[in-house]
């Protein structure tokens, strides 16, 4: 695929641009670019003759963090299971089985839920279920608005990102520090927000899973990116890993992909549309996870859901915008687009596309999807490391986020 890389905004030009939606705006003002390297005199001859000297000594070796030293020590299976994440309806319990029998990476919390105490319920027994040197992963969809799992006392109620990005990058800033501080106080590590997607003027709330639902903060990419970006830092100050959703942008279509498997391809959004610049900007500004749309995007990959494309994940999101932590798909439990998709295949293809771990909605399917995984890798040794580097970016991001003690 030829591929030029994409504009970069700066994080000064993307703060900037957040309130600069509107026919004003210039589209390619950026901020200052150019580079410092504090200097570009030589030094004198002792100290160049110094460091040429000290740069042929033997560079240091950096310890193995823990993720690496705990990575040796798993088995197959638990290798596997940390690559699949499970949803827990409100007012419902943990399976046993999905912990300490399948070692899912982690739960979601789904549907609403308005008792803070059934949360810390919910996260206390993850807690306990779980190896204790192997903690889950616990994440929620906490956008604002009309997608906000947390409500009553268990989180404060925050404006929708359509109102945020109206009214500018301080309102967005104090919105999802405020889901930040909400999530940390329940023992929640990652925020399944903001989203990222550039609602396509021309659709607006015909857009069924943004724009009808005012989950898209604008519709101008730079304007956009900005907001995501500070979307991405706020929840960061707090400890809370943003997830960047749905790549490569669910804004040009008409229907959810969670409910129909019709009206769900872009015929648009290819690897140079500038609508991948609010994405840009949220993994510039630090951005720990990406969510996979299941839209299909016939400019990358003719036919097949944007999960499942190397050309999607390994060529635009990896090599083209420089993304390196965890790559999870959107739900493939409950999902109608993936619904004709053979189970064990949702969890193989990310693997083979180059994504990392899979969600499901509906958790009586975690067996499966952990035996597919395992029985995937035991395959070849190729196929064996790809679950392992997998495996490895999400120990990796649960010791950034302080779960894993040396």
């Amino acid at each position: 695929m030829r591929r030029r890389h994409l504009l970069a905004l700066t994080p000064a030009a993307a703060l900037a641009a957040c309130t600069a939606e509107g026919p004003d705006q210039d589209p390619g003002a950026d901020g200052p670019g150019g580079s410092s390297d504090g200097g570009g005199a030589e030094g004198p001859p002792s100290q160049t003759a110094s460091t040429a000297a000290t740069s042929t000594a033997p560079a240091t070796t950096e310890p193995p963090t823990v993720a690496e030293l705990l990575l040796e020590t798993l088995s197959p299976r638990e290798l596997a299971g940390q690559l699949v994440l499970v949803g827990i309806p409100a007012g419902s319990e943990i399976p046993e089985q999905v912990l300490t029998e399948h070692h899912a990476g982690g739960i979601f919390l789904l549907q609403v839920w308005e008792s803070a105490e059934a949360v810390d319920r919910t996260v206390t027994a993850a807690r306990e279920l779980s190896r204790p040197d192997l903690p889950a992963l616990i994440a929620v969809d906490q956008e604002g608005g009309q997608v906000r799992m947390l409500r009553g006392d268990a989180a404060r109620k925050t404006p929708s990102a359509e109102k945020l990005g109206a009214q500018g990058i301080d309102a967005v800033t104090e919105a999802y520090t405020s889901i930040g501080e909400d999530l940390a106080a329940r023992g929640i590590q990652v925020a399944l927000a903001p989203v990222a997607d550039v609602v396509d003027p021309a659709l607006g709330d015909v857009n069924e899973p943004v724009g009808g639902l005012d989950r898209g903060f604008g519709t101008e990419p730079n304007a956009v990116g900005a907001c995501v970006a500070a979307a991405t830092t706020a929840l960061a100050a707090q400890g809370i890993a943003a997830t960047l959703k749905h790549f490569p942008g669910l804004g040009r279509v008409e229907q959810n992909t969670d409910f129909s498997a019709e009206g769900i391809e872009d015929e648009v959004t290819g690897p140079e549309d500038p609508f991948l610049e609010s994405f840009r900007a949220g993994i510039e500004a630090g951005a720990q996870l990406v969510m996979m749309s299941s839209a299909i995007y016939p400019q990358l990959e003719a036919g097949v859901p944007a999960m499942f494309s190397a050309a999607a994940i390994q060529d635009l999101l990896r090599d083209g915008l420089g993304f390196e932590g965890l790559v999870v798909t959107d739900d493939i439990g409950a999902a109608k687009a993936v619904a004709s998709v053979p189970v064990a295949e949702r969890a193989t293809r990310l693997l083979e596309a180059g994504g990392d771990a899979v969600l499901t909605a509906d958790a009586s399917l975690t067996g499966e999807l952990v035996d597919a995984i395992e029985g995937w890798a035991a395959q070849s040794p190729e196929q064996e490391q790809r679950v392992r580097e997998s495996a490895g970016r999400m120990l990796a991001l649960k010791e950034q986020l302080g779960l894993l003690q040396g």
